[in-house]
């Protein structure tokens, strides 16, 4: 699932490939804004994003699809 991460003030986002389902990313996501903490998320490859909340523009949760393989249009 990809994770885009918007950063107030700054023009890149961050972007990345999340093993986790949708529910459980907003689910983190509203326990960091609600607490006030940092947001902590692990991408696909085990590398480890943390964001501080006080900074975050948005969380851009793409929708679970599974990947597609060859070059047939369905």
């Amino acid at each position: 699932m990809e994770v885009k991460i918007g950063i107030q003030n700054v023009n890149r986002e961050i972007v990345l490939e999340s093993s986790e389902s949708a529910d459980a990313i907003a689910d983190l996501v509203a326990a960091a804004m609600g607490s006030g903490s940092e947001l902590r998320l692990k991408d696909s490859k085990g590398r480890q994003v943390i964001v501080p909340t006080s900074v975050l523009g948005y969380v851009e949760i793409g929708a679970e699809e599974s990947r597609r393989v060859g070059f047939g249009a369905l």
